[in-house]
């Protein structure tokens, strides 16, 4: 089965330094197949004929021996990224300054989430609540620090776990997803 691995807060300003290289010698160690990845931002695809549920064990384990600061992230298949991508609502690709898509790692209850978004009230922003993500379109650039997604989101507990693309690289992760669908 192929794999999109998405890390929180690496590389970011100086911080949290994770070579791009040394993970995917670490994950190939473990024993995953066909490591890739893109971008400097953590986004990684592999192989592995393991359930999604080893392969989060695996991955944990392996990021707390080799990193001394703390690596939330979300495991998502091929498939059930390129399915919640095929239901997205037609507003995704229409006029939008600012297109988010907030990954919740596989861990997390998306209860608060899920509560959060549905008792919000949003500024010249939508919301689509997938499987896998929350997919975020901001309609006015210039208006961003009156949104619900500047003013209260960032503030909230849980924001400290998720792991956010923007629209043009969910894009991309699905573009390369769907070429190693061609390969496996």
């Amino acid at each position: 089965m192929v794999y999109v691995l998405l890390l929180r807060g690496i590389n970011v300003g100086g911080k949290n330094r994770v070579s791009m290289s040394d993970l995917k010698k670490a994950l190939s160690e473990e024993g995953i197949e066909d490591v890739d990845s893109y971008i400097n931002s953590g986004n990684l695809f592999f192989c592995s004929a393991e359930s999604i549920e080893h392969c989060l064990s695996k991955i944990a384990r392996m990021l707390e021996r080799n990193y001394d600061f703390s690596i939330p992230f979300a495991l998502i298949s091929k498939e059930d990224y390129l399915a919640e991508k095929a239901k997205l609502p037609d507003w995704w690709q229409g006029e939008l300054a600012r297109r988010d898509v907030l990954f919740i790692p596989n861990h997390i209850d998306q209860s608060a989430i899920i509560d959060f978004i549905n008792t919000s009230e949003f500024y010249n922003e939508i919301v689509h609540i997938g499987s896998h993500a929350i997919f975020w379109g901001k309609y006015d650039e210039a208006e961003y620090l009156k949104s619900t997604y500047h003013k209260k989101l960032m503030k909230q507990d849980f924001y400290q776990h998720i792991t956010i693309r923007n629209g043009k690289t969910y894009e991309k992760i699905a573009e390369i997803l769907e070429k190693k669908a061609e390969k496996h």
